[in-house]
This record gives structure tokens, sequence and C-alpha cells, in this order.
């Protein structure tokens, strides 16, 4: 008797921790699900102010780290998620398509009048995933995944890498000649912003944009400024190395340029020093790849989700010809019978109703409550994102 007692005991007495360690798992495993269900993740308009504050916030900061080449403006917003954490915290994950402007790093003017390269000249466009945080009331990125691309555009220019020894002999020669042009001051090639050719009456022509700077030259040799008082400009050549056009564009001193936050572009470029930067085997200058600390939310989200309701679509009475009653069979088409939808509101965004054909309403709900239930219909939503296209897709 007492030997079975002991082994009910020694059994007892091994399986004990056991139970308790399934017990802590299955708690743990618990208050793990609860915080997931706590988790919210927000899918709002890709159209909306909010939607368009955080794609701008992202937009700035890209172009405030391009610190070559030419500045982007956003195109459309792809996708958003607002994740809201148990804490309060709010996480916005926002993808945009951004297309680079004339506008240099260097060019002061703001990036809302910066015109977009066309299709014509070859354009570029970046696609970015961003990730933003609300830090003290200001919305900061903490993390970004980038690619950039040509938009391939046949019988346009064709772009040529950064370190064709043939179209940098082209801008040096253009360089040469605007220097004969100025009375005092002589520049120096910073970098160059793109390259390009064209077959016009029957020949290539070079197309090619750079940056100049003032340099202080001892006989024939010249050094650039490396000082924030040196003058810069962008210069457009377009021509042969024999017979060509020249026109530089100057830009004030980079000392005004610590109140908008655009770096410094160090000077990395010399035609004839025979170093050229590993970047120069592109054919464009890219926008930064991805951020140091990578931390990018996956489409495919195991957190539960909060979709945000989007308005059904109304469709203008002007897109839409009314049907004649006269001709309608009432057998054949009970619908038509029925009386006419009524107009849209005349107070809606007449832009969207043009750009879609239909009109967006935050108080579509309103009407449709209004609605007599005999012209109810299924209405298809309207879809959250992507975006507008505000130049081209």
């Amino acid at each position: 008797m007492i030997k079975q007692f002991t082994i009910h005991s020694y059994r007892v007495y091994f399986t004990l921790p056991k139970t308790m360690q399934c017990l802590r798992f299955v708690v743990a495993l618990g208050l793990l699900i609860g915080t997931w269900a706590q988790i919210n993740v927000l899918r709002p308009e890709c159209d909306s102010p909010e939607a368009e504050e955080v794609a701008v916030a992202a937009r700035d900061h890209l172009n405030s780290l391009h610190s070559h080449g030419y500045r982007y403006e956003l195109n459309r917003i792809e996708d958003i998620k607002i994740i809201t954490k148990p804490n309060g915290d709010s996480i916005y994950a926002v993808e945009i398509d951004l297309l680079e402007t004339v506008c240099h790093v260097l060019d002061p003017t703001p990036i809302t009048n910066c015109t977009v390269r066309p299709k014509a000249l070859t354009a570029v466009e970046g696609d970015c995933d961003v990730i933003l945080k609300n830090i003290s009331g200001a919305l900061t990125v903490i993390s970004f995944k980038c690619k950039t691309e040509e938009d391939i555009c046949l019988g346009c220019p064709t772009l040529l890498s950064l370190n064709d020894t043939d179209a940098l002999n082209f801008v040096q020669a253009s360089l040469d000649t605007f220097n004969n042009l100025t009375k005092t001051d002589t520049f120096s090639l910073l970098e160059v912003g793109r390259m390009s050719s064209q077959v016009v009456s029957g020949r290539p022509i070079y197309i090619a944009e750079y940056v100049v700077v003032e340099a202080n030259c001892t006989g024939d040799v010249c050094e650039p400024l490396n000082d924030t008082m040196a003058t810069r400009g962008i210069c457009t050549a377009r021509g042969l190395n024999s017979q060509h056009t020249v026109d530089c564009k100057m830009f004030p001193s980079l000392v005004n340029y610590t109140e908008i936050k655009y770096p410094v572009v160090s000077i990395y470029l010399h035609v004839h020093s025979g170093n050229l930067s590993p970047v120069h085997g592109l054919r464009h200058h890219k926008l930064m790849a991805k951020s140091s600390h990578l931390i990018l939310l996956s489409t495919e989200s195991t957190e539960s989700v909060e979709v945000v309701p989007v308005a059904p679509a109304i469709v203008t009475a002007d897109l839409v010809p009314a049907a004649d009653p006269s001709q309608a069979d009432p057998v054949a088409d009970p619908a038509a019978a029925a009386d006419p939808a009524p107009a849209a509101d005349s107070a809606s965004d007449s832009s969207s109703s043009m750009d879609r054909h239909i009109l967006f309403k935050r108080d579509v709900a309103a009407v449709i409550a209004d609605t007599p239930a005999a012209q109810a219909a299924p209405v298809p939503l309207v879809p959250v994102c992507p975006g507008r296209i505000r130049f081209f897709d």
C-alpha cells in the first residue's frame, strides 16, 4: 500500500510542472490574441486629406535625402493603411508613385511649382513604400523602400549612361563655350544630371543637363570651389561638339538652403579625373533605395482589420441619359416605370466627376436614406485605392 502511494506521488511530482507549462502557454497565447484583437488597421480613401498629408510628408522626406539629380513630385497614392496600436500610437503605411521633375536638388523653386518631366523626354518614375509615425505632432518617416526606373518612350531621346565618354566630351565642349561667354567667373563641372541622344536630320545629336560650380583658376588649371558661397547653376546643352547651344540658370548660394533642409551637393565628378563614381554606370539618378532601418509592414497581415466604410458612387445626371417614358415597356422592363433618380447635388466636386464620371460624396449615406425604396438598386462601391493620377500613368 505504501509502495503504490509512493508511485502515485512520484507521478504527480513529474506531471505537475508539465501541466503548469501548458497552462502558462495558454494564458500567454490568450493575452497575445487579445493584443492583436486591439490593433485596428484603417484604410482611408487614397485621395482623402489625411492620405494626402501622409503622402506629402513622405515625398518631402525622400526629396531631402536625394542629394543628386532632380527632385520628385507626387503622382499618385497607390495605397495607405493606418495601424492603430493598443497604446494609442498610429503608424502610417503608404505606397506612393513619384515622378522626376526638371528641378535640380539645388533649385530653390517650391516643389509644387516644379514641372514634371514629360514622357517625351524620358520620364523617370519612383515607386516607394514608406512607413511614418506621428512623433510630437509631426509625421516622421521611420522606414522606406524605393525603386526608380525609366518610363521607356519609343521615338524619344535615348538616355545615355552618365559616364558615356563621347557624351561627356560634348558636355565639356559646351561648358567651354559657356565659360568663353562669361566675363569674369569660370565654372567647372559639378555633376551630370542626364545625357541623351536623338537622331535629327539623319544624324545623332546630344542633349545634356549638368550642374556647374564656380572655380578658382590658376593658369589653365581650374579647381571647383567647395564653398557654400560659390555660385552654382544648371546648364542645358544641345547639338554636337563643334556646333551646339548652351543655356545656364544660376542658383543662389547654398547659405539659403539651410532653411529648406536641402543637403549640400558634394563635388564627385570631374571629366578628366578618371575617377567616376559607380553611380555613373546608370542612366539617371536613383532615389535612395531604402532606409538604414528597414521596417516595412507586409500587405498580408494577420492583424484584425477595421475597414473605413466607403461611400457608394452616385452617377451624375448629365452623364446618364434619362430614358424616354413613352418608349419604355413596363412589362419588359419594370424599372422603367419607376420615377427617375434624383439629380446629384450640384455642390459636389465637379473635377472628380469629369475625371471619373462619378461624384464622391462624404454624406452619401444621408442621400441614400432619403431615397425611396422603390428607387434603390445595387450600386458598386467606390474603390478606396489607388487614388487619382495627377500627371500621367
